[in-house]
């Protein structure tokens, strides 16, 4: 049997989009070729203990967070259950606890200087989507020209994360910055951000990535930003402006309120005039 064909099949059918079949099939690969380089065995012969020594194996050879070592497990839990058609037991491979960390958010006057500062136009057009409009760097890459819709001023945005529609803020200064973009790059029809040698396809999504890193360099700053942290920096600036978190919550297409709740975490005090209940009192007289 073709294990890894099967998976794919397997994952196929659940309607995931193709980033995530990409990305659930990168660990389940390395498996089935350390069940038969090392282990020796079929996967439907391989036991508990050889998944648990195949976590230990790949958190030692790839140094991985605790965080990825549990999307493995359940990449081998969906293997398991999917493929083999056998039992999960989540008490034989249980998931690890990890810290939690708040996320780099660059200041207003940070991606101000950031945005300001870019000189190509296809860069500035997509950092300024993903800060303005709090938009995902997949969403971006897959933004049609329709898509953008200057009567209404919002953004059409397909299948997002959640597999659901939305509309996203256009800013005036975004609109103008897209403007110059589309009349310099060719006046595209169809993708906004289209590959550059094969027009009938999205940009890919590691272009801006390595662009960001780039300009951080250039402009002399630590290695902190990325594609993400202007989505943080949206919602974090938004709540900071006094926006409420059920609002928030609509324009960034969180499924849960909970996804939202980090930005009142990320949001700096003194922005909302926040006050520690001891200096309300007038402090405490020094003998």
């Amino acid at each position: 049997m073709d294990y890894l064909k099967r998976y794919h099949k397997m994952i196929a059918l659940r309607g995931l989009t193709e980033h995530t079949v990409r990305s659930y099939s990168t660990y389940i690969s390395a498996y089935l070729d350390y069940l038969e380089t090392v282990v020796r065995k079929y996967p439907s012969q391989a036991t508990w203990n050889d998944m648990r020594k195949f976590i230990g194996w790949l958190q030692k050879t790839r140094s991985l967070s605790d965080r990825t070592i549990n999307g493995v497990i359940s990449q081998l839990r969906f293997f398991t259950l999917y493929v083999l058609h056998k039992p999960w037991d989540p008490y034989q491979l249980p998931m690890r606890r990890f810290d939690s960390y708040l996320p780099y958010v660059p200041t207003k006057n940070e991606v101000q200087t950031f945005i300001s500062t870019l000189t190509d136009l296809k860069q500035k057009a997509m950092v300024s989507l993903l800060y303005s409009a709090g938009l995902r760097i997949g969403e971006v890459c897959c933004l049609k020209c329709k898509d953008i819709e200057r009567k209404n001023m919002r953004i059409h945005v397909s299948h997002g994360k959640n597999r659901s529609d939305r509309y996203a803020i256009l800013s005036e200064n975004t609109l103008a910055i897209l403007t110059e973009y589309w009349r310099t790059s060719g006046k595209p029809t169809d993708w906004l951000f289209p590959k550059q040698f094969d027009q009938s396809r999205p940009i890919d999504t590691f272009y801006l990535a390595r662009h960001l890193s780039i300009h951080e360099k250039r402009l002399g700053w630590e290695h902190r930003i990325t594609c993400h942290s202007f989505r943080h920096a949206f919602g974090t600036h938004l709540y900071e402006n006094g926006t409420d978190l059920l609002t928030i919550k609509h324009l960034m297409g969180h499924k849960s309120l909970n996804s939202t709740m980090i930005y009142v975490h990320m949001a700096s005090f003194s922005s909302r005039a926040v006050k520690s209940p001891f200096d309300l009192m007038g402090g405490v007289p020094h003998e």
